[in-house]
């Protein structure tokens, strides 16, 4: 909650920096224009107005260059006009718009307000003479203007309600007779600054927050491998291709039975919105709990779809996936491809290359009552799997329109292992080459695992 802020009667004019200032009795600048044709505008517009111009690189300095608008909400029954002549720091005058009550108030405030005088002794809407909330017309103009400031306009020596119209959110308060040029002028531009402060620190807290909690939410979507007595090593990467999003559209797991088999699995579902992203969390869910549950092959490809059909918010999603299950003495696995792109096998000694591909099942919920084959691979003593989403193999190289593929792929990895690359180097190795290839950050969202096993 803001404190009150000290008061100050006098300020010298080496410290304001400006011209002397105007005569009081000068009149306020009217901007009578724009007082006859401004809209109506909602709090919400105003809220997108302030972001658009704090949060854009150089807008905020753009704007301070501006001239400032002051709208000023009194009813003063003689019509005289209580605002002096009014310079910003650069001797530009200030425009002063009047509204007389809370309803032209709010016609009047349009984006390029900057700040707001209000006269205390204003009735809120609705409120009944007597009415035990001396505060109501501030709270309801916060309420109306949440990002714009806010300056109290109260009776001399009340410095007692005018702090607590800053502890309720003003900016400042001022005497209503104490008003003078120089006075006014400062007090504008301290409030505007102030509440773009403010502003920005308020934006700060609240990205934070949001990348803690994404932090936390990140751990507890992205799974956990259940490796546990196994003797294989693994390593994950992981890139959406949303910007600023938490998940994308790809996910993997990896699990160990009770008999020893160890099974790992990476999928796409596409699209890349948050729908798709929670579909993809779904389905590992799923995939996980059907596995120990001691499902596998084509059984558990067709309870899967049954999964996506009644999860999906469109009968066009669908997802691909490839599901691997390695023997309890890890010389041989199992295979099935769901329209997915086939792993690559990594052996020493040998070249690197895909295991077959030719049984490839169609992706879940395309073909009702599919079927997915199981290949039997031989993978030898020592050897690395690398799972991998599209996301990996379809960024462009260099200017053109060529994709890297998957035999740029295999090429690619070939050669960062003949460098001595392993486990997770060799991912990250793999994911930032990727995207160097494509001339920044890919489209698509990216993950690619490892299971590597030594003799």
């Amino acid at each position: 909650m803001p404190a009150p802020v000290p008061r100050q009667r006098a300020i010298p004019a080496a410290e304001s920096g400006q011209a002397p200032a105007a005569p009081v009795n000068g009149g306020p600048v009217q901007d009578s224009s724009e007082y006859r044709t401004a809209g109506p505008r909602t709090a919400d517009q105003a809220a997108t107005t302030t972001d658009q111009a704090t949060s854009t690189p150089g807008r905020a300095e753009a704007t301070a260059h501006q001239n400032l608008t002051l709208l000023l909400i009194e009813d003063d029954p003689a019509g005289s006009p209580i605002v002096p002549d009014l310079l910003d720091q650069a001797g530009k005058p200030i425009r002063v718009r009047t509204a007389r009550n809370l309803t032209e108030a709010e016609r009047l405030l349009t984006d390029d307000v900057h700040c707001i005088l209000l006269d205390l002794a204003l009735p809120a809407p609705g409120r009944v003479g007597g009415g035990d909330d001396e505060l109501a017309v501030l709270k309801y103009v916060l309420e109306l203007a949440p990002r714009h400031a806010v300056l109290a306009l109260t009776a001399s020596g009340d410095a007692e309600r005018g702090a607590e119209a800053v502890r309720v959110g003003a900016q400042d308060y001022l005497f209503r007779d104490e008003l003078d040029g120089r006075l006014l002028s400062r007090a504008i531009r301290y409030a505007v600054e102030r509440k773009r402060s403010d502003s920005a620190e308020r934006r700060l807290a609240e990205g934070r927050l949001r990348a803690q909690e994404n932090a936390r939410l990140e751990r507890g979507l992205l799974p956990t491998p259940l490796l546990d007595g196994s003797q294989l090593r693994f390593a994950a990467r992981y890139r959406p291709g949303r910007s600023r999003a938490l998940l994308g559209g790809d996910f993997y797991d990896v699990v160990r039975t009770p008999d020893g088999t160890v099974h790992a699995m990476i999928g796409d579902v596409c699209g890349h919105g948050p729908d798709e992203a929670a579909l993809g969390v779904e389905l590992r869910i799923a995939w996980r709990a059907l596995t120990l549950a001691g499902l596998c092959g084509d059984e558990l490809l067709g309870t899967l779809q049954q999964v996506l059909e009644h999860e999906r918010a469109d009968d066009e999603i669908f997802a691909t996936l490839c599901t691997v299950d390695i023997a309890p003495d890890g010389r041989r696995a199992g295979l099935c491809l769901a329209g997915h792109p086939s792993p690559l096998l990594l052996r020493p000694g040998l070249p690197v290359r895909l295991l077959p591909y030719d049984n490839n099942g169609p992706a879940l919920g395309l073909l009702p009552g599919a079927r997915w084959p199981r290949t039997q691979v031989e993978l030898g003593a020592e050897w690395g799997l690398m799972l991998y989403t599209d996301g990996l193999i379809e960024g462009r190289i260099g200017e053109g329109g060529e994709r890297l593929g998957q035999d740029g792929m295999v090429e690619m990895v070939r050669r960062q292992l003949s460098e001595g690359l392993r486990g997770e180097e060799l991912l990250r190795a793999a994911v930032n080459e990727v995207r160097d290839l494509n001339g920044g950050e890919l489209t698509d969202d990216v993950a690619v695992l490892l299971l590597d096993r030594t003799a």
